[in-house]
C-alpha cells in the first residue's frame, strides 16, 4: 500500500505471513480491497499471500492459512506487508532478510502489519516514522532507538506504509483506496463495511478516556513514566517535571488513582514486564533491565508479587491461542 502508484491496474498488494500472524489485521486489510473491486466493477487490487516455504501458515488463533507462493517463487510486488503478531522475530533468520533486502533493491515498497515492523526494522529495511501494536512498542523503542516509533493507527511514508494491526488495517486500506480512486468510492466501502467514521493516521490505537478524566498533571506523569520505564526517574523528578511538589504529587496520586506514585510507576513497569514474558523470548534478566530493574532476582521478586507467579512458571503455563480480538 505505497504511497503512491502508476503502476497497471491491477494493483498488486503481497503480504508475507510469518507464524502466529494476526489473521483479523490481515483480513482487514484485504476486505476493503475486495470491497472496492466489487463496487467500482472491475479489478482494482490483488493480493498475494505468501510464506516461506509455500505451506499454509498458522495464525495467532490457531487457524492455518493456505497461500499462494513461496519466497522463492513470489512475482515482483509493488508493496509488500509482513504480517506478524506475537513473537515476530521467531522465524526471522538471515535468508529471509536477504530475500527482504533484495525485494528494496527491485523496488517493492515494504511495510507491516501489527508487529512486522520488527522484522524489517531487523534488516535495517526503515528509514522513516513507523507504527505497530500498542503492546509492543516499548520492546520496539527498546530493541531500535534510532527508529521514530509512534502510537498512531497507521503510517504512509515514501519510503514503507505500517498498520497497528486489527482494526486499524481497515483504516490504512480505506486511505489508499482514497488516493487511488477517491472520496467517492472510499465511502461506499466505508458504508459496506458498516465503518461510518474516519480515523486519520495519527489518532491513537487506544482508548485514552481514563487518562482522560485525569486532571492533565497526571495525565502527563503518566505519559512521563510510561516513557522511562526502562530508566526509571525519582519521584522528587517526577514531580518537579509537572510542577508539584513531592506531597502535592503524592496526595493527587493518591485521590485520584487511590496509590503513591512509587506504586502506580511499579504497576506500569511491570505490566510492560508481563508483556514481555508472555510475547517474547527475552531472557528474565533482559526484561528486568527493560523494566528497570538492576537485577533479575529483585525483578522475579517484585513480578511475582504483583502477578501471582514468577516470570518463569508464567511461561511454564499452557495458553491456548488467544484471537486478537481478546488480545
Amino acid at each position: 500500500m505505497r504511497l503512491t502508484y502508476q503502476g497497471p491496474s491491477p494493483e498488486a498488494i503481497g503480504f508475507l505471513l510469518l507464524p502466529r500472524f494476526s489473521m483479523v489485521a490481515l483480513f482487514s486489510a484485504i476486505d476493503p480491497l475486495r470491497i472496492a473491486n466489487r463496487l467500482s466493477g472491475e479489478t482494482l487490487f490483488r493480493w498475494h499471500l505468501i510464506s516461506r516455504d509455500g505451506l499454509p501458515v498458522h495464525a495467532s488463533n490457531g487457524i492455518p492459512l493456505a497461500v499462494e507462493h513461496a519466497l522463492e517463487d513470489t512475482p515482483w510486488l509493488p508493496s509488500l506487508a509482513v504480517c506478524a503478531s506475537f513473537e515476530p522475530m521467531a522465524a526471522v533468520d538471515d535468508s529471509l532478510i536477504t530475500w527482504l533486502t533484495q525485494r528494496r533493491e527491485q523496488r517493492t515498497c515494504l511495510g507491516a502489519l501489527d508487529t512486522g515492523a520488527f522484522c524489517l526494522a531487523s534488516a535495517g529495511l526503515i528509514d522513516d516514522t513507523v507504527t505497530l501494536h500498542w503492546e509492543s512498542l516499548p520492546d520496539f523503542r527498546r530493541q531500535h532507538p534510532h527508529i521514530e516509533a509512534v502510537e498512531s493507527l497507521y503510517e504512509v511514508t515514501p519510503s514503507g506504509f505500517f498498520g497497528a494491526g486489527a482494526s486499524a488495517s481497515i483504516d490504512l486500506a480505506l486511505d489508499t483506496i482514497r488516493r487511488r480512486h477517491g472520496d467517492a468510492l472510499t465511502r461506499r466501502v466505508k458504508e459496506q463495511l458498516v465503518h461510518d467514521h474516519r480515523r486519520l493516521p495519527a489518532s491513537r490505537q487506544r482508548d485514552v478516556r481514563y487518562q482522560e478524566r485525569l486532571p492533565q498533571r497526571l495525565a502527563t506523569l503518566i505519559g512521563i513514566m510510561d516513557a522511562h520505564l526502562e530508566s526509571p526517574l525519582s519521584i522528587p523528578q517526577l514531580a518537579s517535571a509537572i510542577g508539584l511538589s513531592e506531597r502535592q504529587l503524592e496526595r493527587e496520586c493518591q485521590q485520584h488513582l487511590s496509590r503513591t506514585p512509587g506504586q502506580l510507576y511499579l504497576e506500569r513497569r511491570l505490566s510492560l514486564a508481563h508483556q514481555l514474558v508472555t510475547s517474547t523470548r527475552h531472557s528474565v534478566m533482559d526484561i528486568a533491565l527493560a523494566s528497570g530493574f538492576a537485577s533479575a532476582s529483585s525483578f522475579t521478586r517484585a513480578f511475582r508479587q504483583h502477578h501471582g507467579a514468577s516470570p518463569s512458571a508464567l511461561r511454564r503455563q499452557p495458553t491456548p491461542p488467544m484471537s486478537d480480538s481478546a488480545r
